[in-house]
């Protein structure tokens, strides 16, 4: 008896019953796993990522639990803790190092990790080390997670909680917090009150207004409405093909200049990339030319982006660098809900005039209540109808709409992650039936433009990070040459 040992894992008798949101993403039909690829500036050194993780991430609840299906409270799914052998979760494979093209060969690995399920007899992650020399980087490491896990926002926040500033050895990293703000600091006097109230008011009957609407938007796509059939909608079984991720670096400073030159913040100007990037990339593979028909026909296109948005308060980095250190607990989970953002599209002669749309949407969407009200309809859905149910409605949702879309703020600074400093991180997610997965995320003085396509669908996903490139160079020519911006001296 003494001499048994499991394969994978040393069971703890501690367990939890899987969140909603986890049962969803563990479905056959909604399997989905984040990619986080992180460009190296060393060297890789498995043994030291091995000896980090052990006191990192290997201590994470979910990090440390498999998935049991069946054996559960009523035959439930839940997460058993195991003690985790971190060897058997980091991968090195075995690499030319006289490889012709090393981004080629890179593109291509990751291509076939999406074809691949994780192990179900360990935890649900893994981390891949390739000793390859890129044109960005010295090597390359590949963070594989299931996103039963957790939501997109808290396994990034997790994963900052791993790395120190490269700086600083001992610190953690610095992220922007967005401070909001609504009316003055000062509410005294009569007629001031009065004034506070009836914006009070204004903004309630909107909030109101707005979160009706797009309710009613998310019913009629869920029984009928559609994006219009453009080259960039999914096939049936999308989901299953294998995904290729590309990427772009852009200057963070180039954002930023745009952003105060149009008095907008970072997510107004991406959106507004993205809106100019697309109708680049959808003109071009319809052939047309920058003609007043094919600006009203280009604007007659239904796309929308089926977003989900974390509702759960999000844990800092801190709280979680210390439940890893001292194994301590906090809070953690899937939480979230979707909203339908739609995109403006066409061949605007004043490239400005993407981020004035931008803006208009993303300003609405902030004055609306969607995504809880899909949330709650959802677990009503998977609580009264169940979980076949509740996979069939989500599918719906996304096969309804075009693409998925999302920015995340990542560190101020150069960060290390176990003896590696970073050139880039560049995540993303497969899994979904969507052909097309636009991320942006923020690192330094930097922001990486992650492209995960279905080549059977975008056959040219290099030629859509060009067109997004050029878009946000084609914005700032048009700010500079107009003078909204007055360089520093």
């Amino acid at each position: 008896m003494g001499g048994e040992k499991n394969t994978a894992t040393d069971m703890v008798e501690e367990e939890e019953p899987l969140s909603p949101c986890s049962r969803l993403f563990n479905s056959p039909d909604f399997n989905c796993a984040i990619i986080v690829t992180m460009g190296c500036k060393v060297k890789g050194n498995p043994p030291a990522i091995i000896d980090g993780l052990k006191h990192s991430l290997a201590n994470h609840p979910r990090f440390s639990s498999i998935l049991d299906m069946k054996n559960g409270k009523k035959g439930k799914a839940r997460w058993v803790r195991t003690k985790v052998r971190v060897e058997e979760h980091v991968i090195v494979p075995d690499i030319d190092p006289n490889t012709e093209n090393p981004d080629q060969y890179l593109e291509d690995y990751i291509s076939k990790l999406t074809t691949v399920p994780l192990d179900l007899s360990k935890p649900l992650w893994e981390i891949h080390v390739l000793c390859l020399k890129t044109s960005n980087a010295e090597s390359i490491g590949i963070l594989k997670i299931h996103h039963s896990l957790g939501d997109g926002m808290s396994l990034m926040s997790l994963f900052l909680a791993c790395t120190r500033k490269t700086s600083d050895p001992e610190a953690l990293p610095t992220v922007a917090v967005q401070k909001k703000q609504f009316g003055p600091s000062c509410y005294t006097g009569f007629f001031n009150k009065i004034w506070w109230l009836f914006v009070g008011l204004w903004f309630l009957l909107r909030l109101v207004f707005n979160t009706f609407v797009d309710v009613l938007m998310f019913a009629l796509t869920i029984f009928f409405l559609r994006d219009t059939e453009t080259p960039l909608l999914a096939k049936p079984g999308s989901e299953l093909k294998p995904k290729r991720f590309v990427y772009r670096i852009i200057s963070f400073d180039d954002v930023k200049l745009v952003k105060n030159a149009m008095n907008m913040t970072v997510n107004d100007v991406l959106l507004g990339v993205t809106q100019a990037g697309l109708s680049r990339y959808l003109s071009r593979r319809y052939d047309q030319e920058a003609t007043p028909k094919s600006k009203e026909l280009m604007r007659r296109i239904r796309l929308r982006s089926a977003i989900m948005i974390n509702l759960r308060p999000n844990t800092g980095i801190e709280a979680l660098a210390n439940m890893m250190a001292k194994k301590s607990k906090c809070r953690w989970g899937n939480l979230f809900g979707y909203i339908l953002l739609p995109f403006s599209l066409g061949l605007e002669t004043d490239p400005l005039e993407y981020l004035r749309r931008a803006k208009v949407t993303v300003d609405r969407k902030k004055l609306s209540l969607e995504a809880v009200f899909s949330m709650a309809f959802f677990k009503l859905i998977l609580k009264v109808l169940g979980l076949k149910a509740s996979v069939v409605l989500v599918r719906k949702v996304i096969h309804s709409t075009t693409l998925s879309f999302s920015n995340v703020v990542g560190p101020k600074e150069e960060i290390t992650f176990h003896g590696h400093p970073l050139s880039y991180i560049a995540p993303s997610v497969f899994g979904h039936p969507h052909a097309l997965t636009l991320h942006f995320q923020s690192y330094e003085n930097k922001v990486i433009i992650s492209v995960t396509a279905d080549t059977t669908v975008i056959p040219d996903p290099h030629k859509m990070c060009d067109d997004l490139v050029e878009s946000l160079k084609l914005i700032k020519s048009s700010v500079l040459e107009r003078g909204l911006y007055e360089m520093e001296v």
